[in-house]
């Protein structure tokens, strides 16, 4: 793990045991403000136990990890209102319109207007129109934007994304790169899991890659080197 002075996200030596198999084998990582960080690695790596873990929503077997120096902790809701998460799942409620979900999830971060708040987040989304939908009722791609809206909804400091791009047309990717990009510009930090590095890598700023629940790359992707791209392949992800 190397030093940083204006980290938001830490973790230190984090291992998660499923049983005998560990997911995480001593994982540690710094996410400085500003960074976008692309986490890539093949199936099994630990890339999704990882982001879990960083956004309080696993407990790691041993380690800690800590949002702007605070260790985050299940009893500390401020904390957790600093990230915004997209993971393999939506999280959008199947009987709630979209707006419904988007409000339902403005009250839970105590955000005061949740219907105002909910109906500009679908805007910026392109789904204004169908903002009375259920969430059955809309192809993948848009139950995908409409997830990316309710994490971005609070305005977090930091943003994790598990496979993003899954199910989205090029103009919505295009749009995701550019919300990336602003997250980071603006003095927050992105982690993003996937397996299109290509997907991410304009406005990714550095890639760690995982393999075994190990820590194996972590390089600066400024200039597309051979030095990253090489391991990348060795990873099945380049």
């Amino acid at each position: 793990m190397r030093p940083s002075d204006g980290s938001l996200l830490t973790a230190i030596d984090l291992e998660r045991a499923f049983g005998a198999r560990r997911a995480l084998a001593g994982v540690s990582l710094v996410v400085d403000v500003g960074e976008a960080v692309l986490l890539a690695g093949p199936n099994g790596a630990g890339k999704t136990t990882l982001l879990h873990c960083l956004a309080g929503l696993a407990r790691p077997t041993r380690g800690t990890v800590q949002v702007g120096g605070r260790t985050l902790r299940a009893g500390d809701p401020a904390s957790r209102r600093r990230i915004g998460m997209v993971a393999h799942q939506t999280w959008l409620h199947d009987d709630l319109t979209l707006l419904e979900n988007l409000a339902f999830a403005a009250r839970l971060y105590g955000m005061s207007h949740p219907a105002q708040v909910a109906a500009a987040a679908l805007e910026r989304a392109g789904l204004g129109a169908r903002s009375g939908d259920l969430p059955p009722a809309l192809s993948r791609g848009m139950q995908q934007r409409a997830a990316i809206a309710r994490a971005l909804l609070h305005e977090p400091d930091i943003v994790l994304l598990d496979e993003p791009f899954s199910g989205l047309d090029a103009a919505a990717s295009a749009a995701l790169r550019a919300t990336i990009a602003g997250v980071a510009g603006r003095g927050g930090a992105v982690v993003v899991v996937s397996h299109q590095p290509e997907e991410v890598w304009e406005v990714a700023t550095r890639v760690v890659g995982l393999r075994g629940g190990r820590v194996v790359l972590d390089a600066p992707t400024a200039g597309n080197s051979p030095a990253i791209t090489q391991p990348l392949a060795e990873l099945g992800v380049g």
